[in-house]
């Protein structure tokens, strides 16, 4: 769970709910994988570190790529291709913090699986892939072949207003990626060794309620976090479609998944948690 006790259910039940992506919640119980192997165990294969390294490598990679793509593209007047290009370089730097995060404030669970990436399952690719597909369809193809349809432009060009409202948008967009990534990394480093993708069904010996710093505001700030940049990336690219896809099985999914691990956190922690879930709040609309 992704709470005041900084514990949390595994990102990969999100995805099997056909959800684009989710973050976790820290610890709360025994380490150990679907296969029942011990995080700390040195022959765990899934911490390899060519694996490690190999994914690494293709990440930064890709972000480099992706960064060098868009600083052309936005040199080119009114070309707007530069946005899918930056959807991917800030894909790439989410899914490296969430390994290197991880690794440098519990080492213990920087698995493979660490970085979310085959792990989160196919529905997160096709989410993604249909965000990047839209942005292309919108911002090119529908341009070209159907410049008299305003409901297949992008989202920010069909705004009264013009250039100013396009530039406020993509301000928008930026600022709900900044403080998504931002809330989110910092959840993660509060938490520490609290902080984990895996299913966890029993509190583990040593866990207390965590409910300083960022957590003395927001009970789950990585899934605050992860809700508005979620968003954000959406917002850059224009898509409309997207957007309100992501913003509907974001919501649905977040609202289910913090009533489960609040009821698991209330047996685990008793009134301490009730007194701590009445005096803090969620920031994601109409979760409570």
């Amino acid at each position: 769970m992704d709470s005041g006790s900084s514990s949390s259910l595994d990102d990969h039940e999100f995805i099997r709910q056909a959800a684009p992506c989710t973050p976790g919640y820290g610890a709360t119980a025994h380490d150990e994988d679907a296969n029942g192997s011990h995080l700390g165990n040195a022959t765990d294969t899934r911490k390899s570190p060519s694996a490690i390294a190999l994914r690494a490598f293709i990440l930064g990679l890709v972000f480099g790529v992706s960064l060098a793509l868009t600083l052309l593209a936005v040199q080119q007047p009114r070309n707007p291709l530069w946005r899918a290009s930056n959807f991917l370089a800030t894909l790439s730097s989410f899914h490296f913090l969430e390994f290197y995060i991880t690794a440098r404030y519990n080492p213990q669970a920087a698995t493979v699986s660490a970085f979310l990436l085959s792990q989160n399952g196919y529905a997160y690719n096709i989410a993604h892939t249909l965000a990047f597909l839209e942005c292309l369809f919108r911002h090119h193809v529908a341009k070209i072949y159907f410049p008299g349809q305003v409901y297949l432009q992008p989202f920010d060009a069909i705004l009264p207003g013009g250039q100013l409202a396009k530039t406020a948008w993509l301000t928008l967009g930026f600022a709900m990626l900044a403080f998504g990534q931002g809330t989110r990394t910092l959840a993660m480093v509060h938490a520490g060794t609290n902080f984990n993708h895996l299913v966890q069904s029993r509190r583990k010996e040593g866990h207390v309620l965590v409910t300083s710093g960022i957590y003395g505001w927001l009970r789950h700030p990585s899934y605050f976090g992860f809700f508005w940049w979620g968003l954000g990336t959406q917002v850059v690219m224009g898509n409309v479609g997207c957007l309100f896809g992501y913003a509907v099985v974001l919501w649905r999914f977040f609202r289910h998944r913090i009533e489960r691990e609040e009821n698991l956190l209330v047996a685990f922690f008793g009134l301490d948690y009730v007194r701590y879930r009445d005096k803090t709040t969620v920031a994601i609309p109409l979760i409570r």
